[in-house]
Formats: C-alpha cells, sequence, structure tokens
C-alpha cells in the first residue's frame, strides 16, 4: 500500500514537472501551440518509459535516457528528426529542472545532440514595434496598465516573468532604471527610456488604483482582479494588439525582447552592453543577434566604404 501511495505521488509530481517546464517554452520562450503540444507528447512517452523501469524522472540517469531513445525504433536514427526533437526536448527538460532546482542532476550533460541549423528569433522592425505599441488606446485602466507593460518589455528587454515579478520600487523614475530580478536569482539594473517611464508613471497615478481594487499589493502590474499579472495574460494580451495592428509575424513577450536585443546592436550597442542588459551569463547566447543584424552591417558599408558603390554596379552587371 505504501508503494502504492508513493507511485501516486511521483506520477502528481512529474505531471507538474511537465507543466512548469511547458509553462516557461510557451510564455517565455514564446513557442508556437503546436510545438507544445508535440514537446507534451514527447514528454509523457519518456515519463511513461521511465515509470515501467521502476523509476522516475528525477532518478533516470544517462543510461535511462539513451535507452530510451533507443526503444524509439527505427525512424530514431542519430540523423532523423524524431531522435533529434526527441534529445533536444530531454536536455532542455533537464536543464530547466535543474535550474529551477527541481531535480537533483541533468543525466542528459553528456548526451550528444544532433546538429541543428540555428533557427533565428522573430524580430519586429521599428515601424511594427511602433504599430504595435499603438494598439492600447484610451486612458481606460487596461489600456494604459497594457501601454507601460509593453512599453517596459521593449525598452528594457525584460523576461515576461520579470516582468510580472516588478514591484513599484524597482523602478527609479528620477535615474531612469529599472531593476529585476533575472534567472538564478540575479538582480540586474537597466535604462530606460522616456517613453516607457512616462507610460509606468501614468499607469501609476491614473490607473493602477483602479485595478487594485483597495486589496494591499506592492506588485506594479496588476489584473481585473487587484492581482498580480499573470504571463499567461501578457501572452494573451500581445497577440490581441498584434492582431488588432495586422501584423502577419507572430507576436510574443519574447518577441520584443528580441527587438530589443537587434536594435540596439543595429544601433551600434557593443555586444558586452547587450548581453549585460539581457541578463545572459554566457555572450554566445547573445550573438546571435548579430545574425538578426547583418542586413544594418551590409547598409553601413554601402553607406561608407569608398569602394561599395563599384561592387554594386558590377554585382548589377
Amino acid at each position: 500500500m505504501e508503494m502504492i501511495e508513493t507511485k501516486n505521488i511521483e506520477s502528481g509530481t512529474r505531471n507538474h514537472l511537465i507543466d512548469e517546464f511547458l509553462g516557461y517554452l510557451q510564455f517565455e520562450r514564446g513557442l508556437a501551440d503546436n510545438t507544445i503540444s508535440s514537446y507534451r507528447r514527447d514528454l509523457s512517452q519518456y515519463c511513461n518509459y521511465v515509470k515501467q523501469q521502476g523509476s522516475t524522472v528525477e532518478e533516470a540517469d544517462i543510461a535511462m535516457v539513451r535507452a530510451f531513445l533507443e526503444s524509439l525504433g527505427v525512424d530514431a536514427t542519430p540523423a532523423g528528426s524524431t531522435m533529434a526533437r526527441k534529445t533536444s526536448v530531454l536536455r532542455t527538460f533537464y536543464r530547466f529542472l535543474c535550474r529551477e532546482g527541481l531535480a537533483p542532476c541533468n543525466p542528459t550533460i553528456s548526451l550528444q545532440s544532433p546538429k541543428k541549423a540555428q533557427k533565428l528569433p522573430t524580430v519586429l522592425n521599428l515601424a511594427e514595434v511602433q504599430l504595435l505599441l499603438s494598439q492600447p488606446a484610451g486612458s481606460k485602466p487596461g489600456s494604459l496598465r497594457d501601454y507601460a507593460m509593453m512599453e517596459l518589455l521593449y525598452s528594457a528587454g525584460l523576461r515576461v516573468s520579470e516582468l510580472t515579478a516588478l514591484r513599484e520600487e524597482d523602478i527609479d523614475q528620477e535615474g531612469g532604471f529599472v531593476r529585476c530580478m533575472g534567472k538564478g536569482s540575479k538582480e540586474r539594473v537597466i535604462p530606460v527610456g522616456e517613453p516607457a517611464l512616462t507610460a509606468v508613471e501614468t499607469y501609476t497615478r491614473r490607473a493602477r488604483h483602479m485595478l487594485g481594487k483597495g486589496i494591499r499589493t506592492d506588485h506594479l502590474f496588476l489584473n481585473r482582479f487587484g492581482r498580480s499579472i499573470s504571463r499567461q495574460s501578457v501572452h494573451r494580451m500581445l497577440v490581441h494588439y498584434a492582431r488588432e495592428a495586422g501584423l502577419s509575424k507572430q507576436v510574443t513577450p519574447h518577441t520584443l525582447r528580441h527587438s530589443f536585443a537587434t536594435h540596439l546592436l543595429a544601433g551600434g550597442a557593443d555586444l558586452r552592453s547587450v548581453q549585460e542588459m539581457l541578463g545572459h551569463a554566457d555572450v554566445s547566447t547573445t550573438q546571435i543577434y548579430t545574425h538578426v543584424s547583418r542586413q544594418r552591417l551590409r547598409e553601413i558599408y554601402y553607406e561608407a566604404h569608398p569602394r561599395a558603390r563599384k561592387f554594386e554596379l558590377v554585382e548589377d552587371r
């Protein structure tokens, strides 16, 4: 009887771990619904396999993970898309669990993934950002809040979890900074432009107390029940305004973060400064944005290099 109760608890914990991970992928990484569904199937298949072997996700070792991948059958060749996807899912899953303190160790750390082409992030151009930011209209509390949130996401490159965790004292209006707690409980301070500061000040002065409904909380952004707004609500809000703006690109909180970094680099910011503002532990994570900014490098070259015009004429012939 005791063993049965333990297994039930483990099953519930395991489902909770998957839900936590998929929530992170959807609302912080901005993955599409179809991708999330695919990941859920992969992880459920893995959890069932581990359970059949009399183990748990937290106790699984590298031998267990490899045995699972080998059990997939003839389609799971090293170069196959099935193997590549499931390997990637498991590696990302365990990195997340370890980072959040939900698993004692990462059994996939020595697992080699098939090389895949790096996918560049979705980025809005300046006109698209301006169009998106112009969508919250009027002086209703929800509109003032939404505009302030979008301005902060773009102006400071915040993760959605960082945005929803902000408190009133985290905004330094006089100094022009926002303080947030990033991954690994690392605090960072990011400069914020005047439009974002003004939007936050207007929201705080004219709308926050109306949303608060007398509930005592120091969270900055509140929902209509007076509680801290959720990541899911921010995600839905952006999808709504992107649709209203007629944007064809998929817009998530991370899209504004990607746009923040890309536009800084395109404007001449150095990679280390952008790394610091994004809160990346490794500059290699930030380097993906240098690929997105290559068009700007071409423009600078053709504007500045004395031989560029001649090259263009030869290229046109």
